[in-house]
């Protein structure tokens, strides 16, 4: 008999969302043919009222999204890893296991993000689905980048990517683990018949959003380009983001200002992708250009 997987869960949460993250949790606690071990990571937060059996990591400030998603991993054991946000749900309690027989028959596979359908009805936003031109969202491919809310990663792949980039604090750190994924050898997938749920929110929701967007994509480009496809490729979004802006230019301040930050603090390590990953990423049609 084949042995059953094991999955290590991490949860992130501000503990600001109880009932989400308690259907969240249970969500995963339902999974069958699989073995979880489960930790919720209050990022800034003490969590509480969890339900048996699932660990618990107070984190004493809010360190941002990825570096919380990272304090998780030693916490849990699993030879593969599910990241999922709090207000994020697996509606199917046979998600895991068929995610971890897709791993085991695909060696190659890195990371896999699921499809996204909106909890409650409604449109999802076209961000959910890692590609240029969504088309049918049903449909799997190649992702160069992810939605980071609900993602199963081989742990071994993670750590070879360096995990998530903790610098970041929110905005754009599932491109840069796409990115190393497939710099480290694997493949990313969006597997578009496997589904999670959340809510549709805007992204701008956030605090601070435009400055993180742009600081964060000069960040990408000097940790992880080399500098002849780095300078195209902030070029490129800047020229985007000045097109996107026409309707709301008072959006390009802060932008601009999170732009020029990006140039003159510290990005943290530069590891720049292989020039072979370029190629490879070059022949699914998503050079790291845009």
């Amino acid at each position: 008999m084949a042995p059953v997987p094991h999955v290590g869960v991490v949860v992130l949460t501000q503990g600001r969302r109880p009932g989400d993250l308690d259907r969240a949790v249970r969500s995963v606690l339902a999974q069958e043919g699989v073995r979880t071990d489960v930790v919720v990571v209050g990022n800034g937060w003490a969590p509480v009222g969890l339900p048996d059996g699932v660990a618990a990591l107070a984190l004493p400030e809010n360190v941002g999204i990825p570096a919380g998603r990272n304090a998780g991993v030693p916490r849990v054991e699993g030879g593969l890893l599910l990241f999922l946000d709090d207000d994020a749900a697996l509606p199917d309690p046979g998600f895991l296991a068929e995610a971890c027989r897709r791993f085991a028959a695909d060696p190659g596979l890195g990371l896999l993000q699921p499809r996204v359908d909106a909890a409650g009805g409604g449109t999802p936003p076209r961000r959910w689905t890692p590609r240029v031109r969504v088309g049918d969202r049903h449909r799997p491919s190649a992702a160069f980048s992810v939605w980071e809310g609900a993602v199963v990663v081989r742990r071994a792949v993670f750590e070879a990517a360096g995990g998530w980039p903790a610098p970041f604090f929110y905005a754009h750190e599932g491109i840069e683990l796409a990115w190393r994924v497939w710099d480290a050898g694997a493949a990313v997938r969006y597997a578009g018949d496997l589904a999670a749920t959340h809510p549709v929110t805007a992204t701008t929701r956030h605090a601070e959003f435009f400055r993180l967007n742009a600081r964060n994509r000069v960040w990408l480009a000097r940790r992880n380009l080399p500098w002849a496809l780095g300078v195209p490729y902030v070029l490129t979004w800047t020229a985007l983001q000045v097109v996107r802006s026409a309707r709301t230019p008072g959006t390009l301040r802060p932008w601009f200002g999170g732009w020029w930050e990006g140039w003159r603090t510290p990005a943290g390590p530069r590891r720049p992708l292989r020039w072979r990953t370029a190629a490879r990423m070059a022949r699914h049609g998503r050079p790291p250009l845009v």
